[in-house]
């Protein structure tokens, strides 16, 4: 597990390591798990309620399926640390922060200003999506 660089929540970081999708199924006191690409973020919607952090993993930045994950998580409820570990491109950012991601631990560390511009960059946008930003168009018609 990488380090986190940012994380945009108030509770206390969860240092707990994230265990694999299959061993979690056979722990009964785990509170952290590593959703691997090949893995599906449904398995994980009926123990919300016990996990603190839910950490996906992006081995490489062309392998998007964590996107997806993150909003299948955020919309079944999930309110828990959702960290996006891995290969993240400064321009991934702020779409993966709309997707529901909290904490970021890239590897290798992006510089911190790139990020923050990046975090900033889009002020309106045009899909809805998990972080309660109405898009333009609902802003427009309602």
């Amino acid at each position: 597990m990488g380090d986190v660089q940012f994380r945009f929540r108030e509770d206390e970081p969860v240092a707990d390591p994230g265990v694999t999708v299959d061993v979690f199924g056979s722990q009964t006191n785990a509170a952290a798990v590593r959703l691997e690409p090949g893995d599906d973020a449904r398995d994980l919607l009926p123990y919300l309620d016990r996990l603190k952090l839910i950490e996906v993993n992006f081995p490489v930045f062309t392998d998007g399926r964590g996107f997806s994950s993150a909003r299948v998580l955020r919309e079944a409820g999930y309110t828990g640390e959702l960290r996006a570990v891995g290969e993240l491109p400064v321009d991934h950012l702020a779409l993966l922060r709309r997707c529901g991601f909290d904490a970021f631990a890239p590897d290798p560390p992006v510089n911190p200003v790139d990020a923050e511009n990046a975090f900033a960059r889009f002020a309106e946008v045009y899909q809805p999506t998990t972080d309660g930003r109405a898009p333009i168009w609902a802003k427009r018609h309602g």
